[in-house]
């Protein structure tokens, strides 16, 4: 019993001290549009804190191919959002990239939230 508390404290102890961070997925991007679309595209990315990380015309000028790292959290419903913004003409692939800490304000909602379900299933 005396190994186990020890062993808590211990644990709690280097969890403060090591500044430990929620980590996401982050997601890389690869969206092909119509050029005329490109401000309505690049707003909605934005929107979803995606980070651009380039934008090329195709040869003939119609088309773009962007690329972009955006959160696994922030991607879910984007094809309808991507089909209504390009009247169904873009397209895009995505593929895990690396994870990142999540913001801090984000981190702080979380912790929130679990110590919160936390009490309410020792109450219950």
């Amino acid at each position: 019993m005396a190994f186990r508390i020890c062993m808590a404290h211990a644990i709690r102890d280097t969890m403060r001290r090591a500044s430990a961070s929620v980590l996401e997925p982050i997601m890389a991007v690869e969206i092909e549009i119509p050029s005329e679309f490109q401000g309505a595209v690049t707003a909605s990315l934005s929107r979803r804190m995606g980070m651009i990380q380039s934008s090329d015309m195709n040869d003939d000028g119609s088309g773009l191919k962007v690329e972009v790292q955006v959160p696994l959290a922030n991607m879910f419903g984007y094809s309808t959002e991507l089909r209504s913004l390009t009247q169904g003409k873009g397209e895009f692939t995505m593929e895990y990239f690396q994870h990142s800490p999540v913001p801090r304000n984000v981190q702080e909602e979380l912790m929130d939230k679990y110590k919160m379900e936390r009490e309410a299933g020792e109450a219950a």
